[in-house]
């Protein structure tokens, strides 16, 4: 039996697995599988984020990777975040490294069943003073309007694995440098656990939620029109969608989906991914599952061409739906120097796997062998684990 400081996470646990068993959808075995590898990242993150939780002294915690995924997590991204707090003032110190992009956000809560938060700033590191050596500072407190709870989110993001490397940051609360923290209390570690409880609950419906308000309102097997992502960090664009395909066994025969879009000369950072029934990543370390540009293959014309499939036709552009014939997808394009219009975002055509070739403009630009394919899969193993982040 657990004792008085533990028993609500306990029972929290309890209660996530029965709704991870019984979703608001239908899945298959496999899905439940993975469902029940999502409760322990989520059990792992709540935890983290419950007992790393500080407002007299924040850290930056990294609570979304590989290991805990959520709400549709970005494979090309590092996240880091922070809980902060009404009256303090704060400095963000850091070395910037050679990532594509860094971006920040600050919401006035976190997202949960009943919406997203509101965005007090969102802007990325082409709005602060850079020295020669990589070095800079953000300080910023009451004047943005924080209340507690309100949260800090830091987003480093790489198009190319392999070559960007990863910069530096530290948070610090200006008003408590130097002022130790207090002894350990039971009634204060109990207290934790019941965060983290309410955390695992919370995380859980929040995610059932979220993509019924944006994603699931589409058509299947379309995308929207690129627009700023909802409830997400203001300076990006995105579109959204979701997939049904038949399998390989299916009487009609496989299907796969074609999606063009153009190669945006406008966002450093362009990518696709896509993502389970329990609106997280799939395994995007030893399958690909997501493509930024620098990992895409540009047709002639500018395009991009992707197919979505089961089966390995043989191209560059494959994204693997590892085994789900239902899905969700999205497109992000990040370090804008304008808006976007329709005219930058995708097209979808769902064609008869058979016939893919002739629906590609150019069939042959992006062939892939098996051995190539592999290479392509060692690179992603190696650029996750350069990361050096779980």
């Amino acid at each position: 039996m657990a004792d008085d400081a533990s028993r609500a996470f306990v029972e929290a646990v309890a209660e996530a697995e029965q709704l991870i068993r019984n979703p608001p959808f239908e899945i298959s075995e496999q899905e439940l599988a993975e469902g029940l590898d999502y409760l322990a990242g989520s059990i792992r993150s709540s935890l983290q984020m419950a007992f790393d939780y500080d407002l007299d002294h924040p850290v930056l915690i990294n609570p979304t990777h590989q290991y805990a995924r959520q709400g549709l997590d970005n494979p090309d991204a590092v996240y880091f975040n922070a809980y902060l707090t009404e009256g303090a003032s704060y400095l963000l110190t850091g070395r910037r490294g050679s990532t594509v992009d860094l971006s920040f956000q600050i919401m006035d809560g976190t997202y949960s069943a009943a919406g997203a938060p509101n965005t007090l700033a969102a802007f990325d590191d082409r709005q602060l003073e850079i020295g020669d050596d990589g070095c800079f500072e953000w300080r910023f407190g009451p004047e943005l309007g924080l209340t507690k709870g309100a949260t800090l989110i830091v987003r480093e993001v790489y198009d190319d694995w392999v070559r960007e490397e990863r910069g530096t940051l530290r948070l610090q609360r200006l008003d408590t440098a130097g002022v130790p923290r207090g002894p350990a209390e039971v009634d204060r570690v109990a207290k934790r656990y019941g965060v983290a409880a309410k955390m695992l609950i919370g995380r859980i419906k929040t995610w059932f939620a979220f993509p019924e308000w944006f994603t699931y309102t589409e058509p299947v097997n379309t995308l929207t029109v690129p627009k700023s992502t909802p409830g997400g960090l203001a300076s990006q664009f995105s579109s959204l969608g979701h997939y049904e395909l038949a399998g390989p066994d299916a009487p009609g025969g496989e299907q796969a989906l074609v999606i063009t879009v153009p190669a945006c000369d406008a966002a450093p950072y362009q990518a696709i991914q896509i993502g389970s029934r329990w609106y997280v990543s799939t395994d995007y370390e030893h399958h690909q599952t997501s493509l930024a540009k620098a990992q895409s293959q540009i047709d002639p014309d500018g395009q991009i061409r992707y197919v979505v499939c089961e089966s390995d036709p043989g191209l560059a552009n494959w994204l693997e739906t590892t085994g789900h014939r239902r899905g969700v997808m999205m497109l992000r394009w990040q370090r804008l120097s304008r808006d976007l219009t329709a005219a930058d975002g995708p097209r979808v055509e769902v064609v008869p796997f058979a016939d893919l070739a002739a629906h590609l403009p150019y069939p042959e630009a992006g062939r892939v062998t098996p051995a190539d394919y592999a290479t392509r899969i060692e690179a992603r193993q190696v650029g996750v684990a350069r990361r050096m982040i779980s």
